[in-house]
């Protein structure tokens, strides 16, 4: 049954296209869809006509760490870039709570204390990161969401947190590079971008969203088991990618009913909208080669990282 097992076709009942007799085989069955799909495919509306192809894309049980940008379109996730004002309420962002010298200090030797000299040491390093050094992004992350103040008493940032995940019938795993958990659940996730110094490594997006879908999963069978609550019908998940130093800040819905069809390996008819931003730094063509570095776009950057918190819950 694998070959159709994870086949679903919109607006079309099985009784339709598959006889029942238990006797066809699997080819038959196949080659009966085809032939009816295929004239409703063409006589349909585009709109229509995207929607039975998508229904119909081959999805396969992937750890969350191997998706790419098909398992978005699989699962009719859609990732929408969003300006300062609309992404994040208001055009005008908060001053950093952070310690003031971490923006007017540009360079560790220069510190006026210790604080500091780690903070942008570590930036440096991770500006520099290599392939057998790629953790210390998870390290920079790590110290600077703490002197941001992302971390207060109940809550633990945690690195290379794993995310049970149930896809397609099959139970496979997701893994944070970084999360912050409250006392009761997950509340953040960061994601490295690893593509700057590897032109293998997978997009850091589906794995994000992935890793956001097993999460709420995760929080609601917590309610469940350990708090005696209700689920959630659907909650947005904070999340960010970090390339280097350069993040990318998303707001992810994720609802019941997109975990059902991930686990179930099936196309949702509700679509979902990822909300995303990258900062609006000086330079924004030379903003992935400088990130934290210059003054100026450290400044807007960490005035994101503080309009962010509110997200964060």
């Amino acid at each position: 049954m694998s070959s159709l097992r994870y086949l679903a076709i919109t607006h079309v009942t099985r009784s339709q296209f598959i006889p029942e007799n238990e006797q066809v085989t699997m080819m038959s069955r196949f080659e009966c869809l085809s032939r009816l799909m295929t004239p409703l495919i063409f006589n349909s509306s585009s709109k229509l006509r995207q929607r039975i192809f998508m229904a119909q894309m081959l999805r396969t049980a992937k750890s969350g760490n191997d998706r790419t940008i098909n398992e978005l379109n699989a699962y009719n996730i859609k990732v929408i870039y969003e300006d300062t004002a609309t992404f994040f309420g208001t055009p005008h962002l908060p001053a950093p709570t952070i310690n003031p010298n971490v923006m007017t200090t540009l360079e560790c030797d220069d510190a006026p204390d210790d604080d500091t000299y780690r903070i942008i040491r570590m930036l440096d390093l991770a500006r520099s990161t290599r392939p057998a050094q790629e953790s210390v992004v998870d390290d920079f992350t790590v110290i600077l969401l703490r002197a941001l103040g992302y971390e207060p008493r109940g809550r633990i940032l945690r690195a290379r947190r794993d995310l049970p995940l149930v896809i397609c019938g099959e139970n496979r795993q997701a893994r944070a590079d970084v999360a912050l958990i409250d006392e009761d659940e997950i509340i953040l996730l960061v994601q490295e971008n690893k593509q700057h110094f590897s032109e293998t490594e997978g997009d850091p997006q589906p794995q994000l969203i992935a890793e956001a879908i097993a999460t709420f999963a995760l929080n609601n069978r917590r309610r469940v088991l350990s708090l005696g609550l209700p689920t959630l019908s659907s909650k947005i998940l904070a999340s960010i990618t970090m390339m280097g130093t350069c993040p990318i800040f998303y707001k992810i819905e994720v609802t019941g009913e997109l975990v059902k069809a991930v686990a179930g390996g099936i196309y949702p008819t509700t679509q979902t909208i990822v909300h995303a931003h990258i900062p609006a730094v000086p330079r924004h063509r030379l903003h992935w080669i400088e990130g934290m570095k210059p003054l100026d776009s450290r400044r807007v950057i960490l005035s994101c990282f503080e309009a962010f918190k509110r997200f964060v819950n």
